[in-house]
């Protein structure tokens, strides 16, 4: 690893096995896609990796600011900015661990009357970040697939259930964009009051689950709407990605396909777990099913890693940071990764 400030650079090598191989350490979410390797079953060629299992929101944070592990799971948007920006201090491979269709992201009260996303033209809308990923997709979804004119609206940015919420990254919004910040409030109580008419969050206001609330979802039946959606456009939204440090890839960049290869792996042994009938894998009822519509649906491999196969999804994402001003120019696919991860061979 690279001592970050120091521009010394050394390689740790531990004995595993009678081998030498370079220490990595890791830090992911708790997901069952990445527990093969993250508990040892499956090893990366030449890497012995160090896992911590940390929730999201501090991994993106320390990751992001201080580069705390060499390997990390990371914020798509944040990436995309920063790489952008030509300032990225990390440099991702195409695993993907966190994809979320995001219909199902909006918020609003009964009694406004608002049942349509073309209804959205015009109104106060509310957002966490305006950086986030779940919100870029959002946007892109609203502009590109209901027509609806993101300049119309008035983007009002604050903490979904507390006030004092921040941007984590600078913006540079097109012009025309209606955007302003609060820190006195919250979006949940702004909905309550009819300050705003719509939330779009990735995590629900607290009034969508209280009680006798009046904050119902845009989209009752969001999963056919979504379905829908994947079908007229082939995205399936991707949230995060892997990042390596880029000190430490620069120093041995076979470890990006060395990497990508085990988290293929340990993918392919998820997904085979969830199609086995035998016995129930997750505690769902109806598992199998389910698991039979989701195949119907995306392939057998409904979760696919690389480019080739997430080509439509990564190429709306970069256009739509881009347009809204989350990323300072228009990327290529083709320069969130390394090269040596663009393609993998065949037998």
């Amino acid at each position: 690893m690279q001592e970050s400030g120091t521009g010394k650079s050394h390689q740790q090598f531990v004995e595993q096995n009678g081998t030498s191989r370079l220490h990595l350490s890791l830090a992911v979410n708790d997901n069952d896609h990445l527990r093969d390797l993250t508990n040892g079953v499956v090893q990366a060629d030449g890497i012995m990796l160090t896992p911590q299992i940390l929730q999201i929101e501090e991994i993106f944070y320390r990751f992001t600011n201080h580069l705390e592990w060499d390997v990390s799971e990371m914020s798509f948007a944040k990436y995309i900015s920063l790489t952008a920006a030509g300032n990225a201090r990390m440099i991702a491979i195409p695993v993907f661990p966190s994809r979320v269709f995001r219909h199902s992201a909006f918020y609003v009260r009964k009694q406004s009357g608002i049942s349509t996303a073309e209804q959205l033209q015009g109104k106060t809308i509310g957002i966490p970040e305006w950086a986030q990923t779940a919100g870029v997709y959002v946007r892109g979804l609203l502009s590109h697939y209901y027509g609806v004119d993101l300049k119309s609206i008035k983007w009002v940015q604050a903490g979904v259930n507390q006030p004092g919420r921040k941007e984590k990254v600078n913006l540079s919004l097109p012009q025309g964009i209606q955007y302003s910040s609060r820190q006195d409030k919250s979006l949940n109580e702004m909905l309550l009051s009819g300050e705003i008419d719509v939330v779009i969050t990735a995590r629900p206001p607290q009034a969508f689950h209280d009680a006798g609330s009046d904050v119902v979802r845009l989209f009752a039946d969001s999963r056919a709407e979504e379905r829908k959606f994947y079908q007229q456009t082939g995205i399936f939204p991707i949230m995060h990605v892997i990042a390596m440090r880029r000190d430490v890839f620069e120093a041995n960049r076979w470890i990006a396909m060395s990497l990508f290869k085990a988290f293929e792996e340990s993918k392919n042994r998820s997904l085979e777990r969830m199609k086995d009938i035998t016995a129930s894998g997750i505690p769902l009822p109806w598992q199998t099913g389910y698991v039979e519509e989701v195949v119907t649906a995306f392939g057998e491999d409904f979760w696919p890693y690389g480019i080739q196969h997430n080509r439509p999804t990564l190429e709306a994402f970069c256009r739509y940071a881009y347009e809204q001003g989350v990323a300072s120019h228009h990327l290529e696919v083709e320069e969130l990764f390394p090269k040596e991860v663009h393609a993998s061979f065949r037998v």
